[in-house]
């Protein structure tokens, strides 16, 4: 196993996790205020696409490093 590349790719999945969580929130209090339930579509908000970019690329060099 290659162990930078390995930790660069928990590092990204992380950093994408924990992004993404806090931008869940922030279009959460924008746009449904006073405690509504939000959509199932807000998982398709365009803000959150480099988020699910940041966790594949983790994804990928994870994978990349058990293979290696």
């Amino acid at each position: 196993m290659e162990w930078t590349l390995g930790l660069l790719g928990i590092i990204f999945l992380i950093l994408g996790l924990v992004g993404q969580a806090f931008q869940m929130r922030k279009i959460r209090l924008t746009n449904y205020p006073d405690n509504e339930l939000a959509s199932p579509n807000v998982f398709l908000n365009k803000s959150n696409f480099k988020w699910y970019a940041i966790i594949g690329i983790g994804i990928v060099c994870w994978y990349a490093a058990e293979r290696i």
